[in-house]
């Protein structure tokens, strides 16, 4: 007889389920054990990876806010200057510094081609002096050496007799460029 007790019903079964008592079951818990310890610490590494990222993802949005908060700023600025630009009194003082005069009564066509309205003439009398852009740069005495375009007069000649400004002589009235 063997030196085992034979086990009857229930316990026989659950006998079976069981390995057998010896070496063999040290030997295979070492691998299981290895992976769960390669497990956990792949687990750990790449928490430490994602948390890296995360953290470098912070800081690259911390800079993408304050580069938009300085072009918000920016923008702004230069929205205001459009508008100090864009407004009545500015144009109308930037026109004039160009020559410009305010037009007169307009004319309208109607569809079937008939004018409505009678077109009347800017005044003449308000024309102001405009001189050419060389002018303008040129030292003064000195003479240029480049034509007067047409449509503008040359600059007065300084008068140490008089101190009141030459009358205007009357010359044709300029055509303005087109898209302007």
């Amino acid at each position: 007889m063997s030196g085992k007790p034979e086990l009857k019903g229930r316990a026989a079964r659950l006998a079976r389920l069981l390995p057998p008592a010896g070496g063999r079951g040290q030997a295979a818990r070492a691998p299981f054990v290895l992976l769960v310890v390669l497990l956990l610490g792949g687990g750990l590494i790449g928490l430490l990876v994602l948390n890296s990222a995360l953290s470098e993802g912070s800081f690259q949005l911390d800079d993408l806010k304050e580069e938009t908060k300085s072009l918000t700023d920016e923008e702004q600025a230069l929205q205001r200057d459009i508008d100090a630009y864009s407004a009545p009194r500015a144009l109308q003082r930037r026109a004039r510094e160009l020559g410009m005069v305010p037009g007169g009564d307009p004319a309208f066509l109607a569809p079937d081609g008939t004018v409505k309205g009678s077109p009347s003439a800017a005044p003449t009398g308000t024309t102001p002096l405009v001189l050419a852009p060389e002018a303008l740069t040129a030292p003064p005495g000195a003479a240029t050496t480049s034509p007067t375009p047409v449509g503008t007069q040359p600059p007065p000649a300084p008068s140490a007799t008089s101190t009141a400004a030459p009358a205007p002589t009357q010359s044709p009235t300029p055509t303005p460029t087109p898209g302007r």
